[in-house]
């Protein structure tokens, strides 16, 4: 039997999702402990690779599962995991569905504070900018949902099969006081680094060093027009994963309270 896990966790102190050889993942401590809970090894697959450091406040992963669980696994399952790591539902499915390959749309959002905060360090990149220009920014940002094609924006484009995404939101929030950013984005997949690609150009918009139409070429051309750096993991939540059979809400608090009524939609 097929069964659809629903989680969430911080990514600080792990080398991404994914699981290989000699380094610390969320997929391998969660494979782990389900195998000691169920007395069998499990096998699961994850909606995504979350990159080193990247956190996620929505995420889902399938495991077949042949024995009746038991009725307080989810209990015990969060019971085992450490506290970075918490599971909110388990669902039994119908069929075969995939949990990377059936996702229609997953979001991300980006959050950037620009002074020192000690509270922040773990949940938000810091960068000590002062005068960003966000209405330049924001017209870049309007700029992603018009193109189809990253290859520009993606570390190495040639593993790929096609560089086409399906953005279909992205937007720019700046709280009232101007020293924090979140940007949002939604396609139904994204690229390695992508985001972090896309968050490194719109600081260096927001900074005079990329201009409106040096940004726009590089979705025209393909081409990167000036070389940047991907902005850092920190800050980077995949933050809901939609399925046409499953679409439930994140159960985080805290990417609502940093989603909420403070931040400010910067207009053009």
């Amino acid at each position: 039997m097929r069964y659809f896990f629903h989680i969430a966790y911080q990514g600080q102190h792990y080398n991404g999702w994914q699981k290989q050889p000699g380094i610390k993942s969320v997929q391998e401590v969660i494979e782990q402990t389900l195998s000691k809970i169920l007395k069998s090894p499990i096998a699961i697959n994850g909606c995504g690779r979350t990159d080193a450091h990247v956190h996620a406040s929505q995420f889902f992963f399938h495991a077949d599962i042949e024995k009746e669980i038991n009725p307080n696994l989810l209990y015990i399952l969060n019971k085992a995991l450490p506290s970075n790591i918490a599971v909110f539902d388990i669902i039994k499915m119908e069929g075969k569905p995939h949990a990377r390959f059936d996702a229609v749309q997953r979001k991300y959002d980006y959050f950037v504070h620009t002074y020192k905060d000690p509270f922040l360090t773990n949940q938000s990149s810091f960068y000590l900018l002062n005068d960003l220009n966000f209405d330049k920014m924001k017209a870049v940002v309007k700029l992603l949902p018009q193109y189809k094609d990253y290859r520009a924006f993606c570390t190495h484009p040639d593993k790929y099969e096609h560089t086409i995404c399906n953005v279909m939101e992205a937007d720019l929030f700046v709280n009232p006081k101007g020293d924090r950013l979140r940007f949002h984005i939604a396609s139904n997949r994204f690229l390695g680094k992508m985001i972090r690609l896309i968050m490194g150009k719109i600081l260096m918009v927001g900074k005079g060093q990329l201009s409106f139409d040096e940004f726009e070429s590089e979705l025209i051309t393909l081409k990167p027009s000036k070389i940047s750096l991907p902005a850092h993991p920190t800050g980077l939540y995949l933050s809901k994963v939609t399925y046409p059979y499953l679409n439930l809400e994140p159960r985080t608090e805290f990417i609502h309270s940093t989603q909420g009524t403070e931040w400010i939609s910067i207009g053009v």
